[in-house]
């Protein structure tokens, strides 16, 4: 079984940090070329989506691949964010999808298909990241280990300089 407190944990962070971000008084404008809250969120959400696709397409038996292309247009974003409600609803979507693959990563799915190895490509502001088959449990812990804390921390360097001073310590 797949211990997935430091994922909760994650959650957890990138949550925090996007309810800090969603009370103050203004909406942050991002550096030039970088996502606003919203879209940071949306793409979270669509990574998670993904994830639960292809972490239910193993216990189904069904084949499966990750691809996380979508989740880096721009309009796909703004969509996603229009569709769960803006940044609160997209805040609960990331919410319940982090129970929904802690649920999955720990519980349900067995060692072997944890095991499992799916075709995986994934990009990162144009570049290849990953292009080859990844064990699912990779795909899973790669959300802890990398996907979300590299979030929240764009999250967190879109506060106030005393605000995001404040929420990292």
């Amino acid at each position: 079984m797949l211990d997935t407190t430091p994922l909760r944990d994650a959650y957890r962070a990138l949550l925090d940090a996007a309810t800090t971000l969603a009370a103050g008084d203004t909406s942050p404008v991002p550096p030039a070329g970088e996502w606003d809250a919203d879209q940071i969120l949306a793409h979270v959400a669509i990574i998670n989506a993904v994830t639960i696709a292809a972490a239910s397409s193993v216990a189904s038996g069904a084949n499966t691949t990750y691809d996380n292309r979508i989740a880096q247009d721009t309009w796909t974003l703004d969509r996603i964010a229009s569709l769960a409600g803006g940044n609160a609803g997209l805040r609960e979507r990331i919410r319940l999808q982090g129970d929904a693959l802690c649920a999955l990563g720990g519980p349900v799915l067995s060692e072997v298909e944890l095991d499992t190895l799916v075709p995986a490509l994934l990009l990162s502001k144009g570049t290849v990241l990953v292009n080859q088959p990844v064990p699912l449990r990779d795909l899973i812990t790669g959300l802890a280990d990398v996907e979300l804390p590299g979030h929240t921390q764009q999250l967190l360097a879109l506060l106030p300089a005393h605000v995001g001073a404040e929420a990292t310590s």
